[in-house]
């Protein structure tokens, strides 16, 4: 109970609360899956996945910090960091240190590859300069190290795309003002511009010129994640509206006794239990090394879908005070709706999923 009354104040202001990242950290869930040899706590991806999934019961703006931050950063170092760089950034990322995910740009959203950061190797091959301006990157005001992606190489098209670890702190990065969200208001989302930014090449991640097949690596597993988000929103939704359609009574009787209203949440409460099974079976074809990329994209398209129709039901059954911000519905009902949008919006899951099964029927 902890974070649940700082939920309101740190949606209406806009703005995460210091003590929360704090308490993230205290609780070891920002370096769960990073071995207990760099302070983390070794746990597996499906324990970061539940943790981020009881987190969005409560707040979605939270559970976005620590997905990105383990899903993405913390598995991207594991995978493919160099022994000096995993020295360098595990322990502080298991510890203090908040990590953010810029990838998008104005001209690449979901033509992810189209992007315009260039990293210019300087000419003793001891550094590159990062120039350019990276959009919608959530944690940015937040955080301590960028896994940012620009190319090394714009004439061999996408496969100069490099993955750098850039601490937020050099020179030449602008942080820009938070955007003016719909919701996860309490997250931070902001465009990053670097101007002749030096980065040392002992700061690429893995190999230069791979950072595509890492983005894509790594975003496959990130879509789990936003899966287990968005069945927490859709149980959290419950969460407010069952007890109150017992305490509610209409006509004599609790609203939740009516069979009309009954059918609806039995209907509601199957939805969220699927799409927790697919999100589940998901994590456990990632972790049993076999492939699970249609169903990370089965899971995130489902979920995102059931988290949207969950949050506008539950809007319904509490009538009136559902509209009202008094109950916490209205804020998942925000919150719920960027599923379908980031870390590849819903046509993209469809078009990978319609890939994969047209594959299948083939061989």
């Amino acid at each position: 109970e902890v974070l649940r009354p700082l939920v309101r104040e740190m949606d209406e202001e806009e703005k995460m609360r210091q003590s929360v990242l704090d308490g993230l950290f205290e609780c070891g869930f920002m370096g769960m899956e990073i071995p207990e040899e760099f302070g983390g706590s070794s746990l597996n991806f499906t324990s970061a996945c539940l943790v981020v999934e009881e987190l969005s019961r409560v707040d979605p703006s939270v559970s976005i910090i620590v997905d990105i931050h383990n899903t993405l950063t913390n598995n991207a170092v594991q995978f493919w960091g160099s022994a000096a760089l995993k020295q360098k950034w595990l322990p502080r990322l298991a510890s203090d240190t908040i990590s953010s995910f810029a990838l998008s740009e104005a001209g690449s959203g979901s033509d992810a590859f189209a992007m315009k950061t260039v990293a210019e190797l300087s000419p003793d091959a001891s550094y590159y300069t990062l120039n350019g301006t990276k959009l919608w990157i959530s944690n940015a005001k937040e955080a301590g190290v960028f896994l940012l992606f620009a190319n090394a190489n714009p004439s061999a098209g996408y496969k100069g795309i490099t993955a750098f670890m850039i601490d937020a702190q050099c020179p030449g990065i602008t942080i820009g003002p938070p955007e003016k969200k719909l919701g996860l208001r309490a997250s931070s989302t902001c465009p990053v511009t670097l101007e002749n930014v030096k980065v040392g090449k002992e700061d690429v991640l893995g190999e230069v010129g791979m950072g595509y097949k890492y983005c894509i690596n790594i975003l496959n597993e990130g879509r789990i994640g936003i899966a287990a988000q968005q069945v927490g929103i859709a149980k959290g939704c419950l969460d407010a509206a069952m007890p109150y359609m017992e305490e509610r009574k209409q006509f004599g009787t609790s609203i939740g006794d009516f069979q009309g209203m009954q059918h609806q949440y039995a209907q509601i409460a199957t939805e969220i239990r699927a799409a927790e099974l697919l999100t589940y079976d998901a994590c456990r074809r990632k972790e049993s090394g076999i492939s699970f990329i249609k169903e990370a994209s089965m899971a995130k398209l489902y979920a995102s879908q059931v988290a949207e129709r969950t949050a506008s039901k539950c809007i319904e059954w509490l009538g009136g005070v559902g509209f009202t911000r008094d109950m916490p519905v209205e804020k998942f009902y925000r919150d719920c709706k960027v599923g379908s949008i980031y870390e590849g919006t819903s046509n993209i899951q469809l078009q990978t999923i319609a890939k994969m099964v047209k594959k299948e029927y083939e061989n």
